[in-house]
């Protein structure tokens, strides 16, 4: 697999993000990430590769990214896309579009395969935080800076509750 790590960290650089990125023990789920990281868990940017079911023989696919305190509204993206289905892509489908295990996906993408959304209640923080490419690297930064580099489109995606 690609180092995503490396190439988020250069990306960032390049674009000017004022961000840090924290070590911690390996851990990929939202919950305990954020526990080990000292961030309430709206704060996260939890993201899931999708696949959307555009007609019975097209598919395409896209980075969802909701709040950790949220999952993903299967409806909404379906709605977005004006999909027939829509569906957790395949764990080897979501590795081999992120370069990145479940779990380490950040909220950005390497790949022109991959469309990016991210849910507006995102907004609500100035700084968010993300699984950096590995499971054991996290990247605090502030909210603008992410919206203007990942340049996702924002749609309502997210559930709470």
């Amino acid at each position: 697999m690609t180092n995503i790590h490396e190439q988020l960290r250069a990306l960032l650089d390049k674009e000017g993000a004022v961000y840090r990125v924290i070590e911690h023990e390996p851990e990929g789920r939202t919950e305990f990430i954020a526990k080990i990281r000292g961030n309430r868990i709206e704060q996260s940017i939890k993201s899931m590769t999708l696949q959307v079911r555009l007609t019975r023989k097209e598919n395409i696919y896209c980075l969802a990214n909701v709040p950790g305190d949220c999952r993903i509204d299967f409806d909404g993206v379906k709605r977005h896309f004006n999909a027939d289905s829509v569906a957790f892509a395949s764990r080897e489908k979501a590795q081999e579009l992120t370069g990145c295990v479940i779990g380490a996906i950040p909220p950005f993408t390497f790949s022109d395969q991959l469309q990016v959304l991210a849910d507006p209640l995102i907004q609500e923080n100035e700084e968010v935080v993300f699984n950096a490419g590995r499971l054991d690297r996290s990247i605090f930064m502030k909210l603008d800076d992410y919206i203007r580099i990942a340049k996702p489109e924002l749609v309502p995606i997210a559930q709470r509750g």
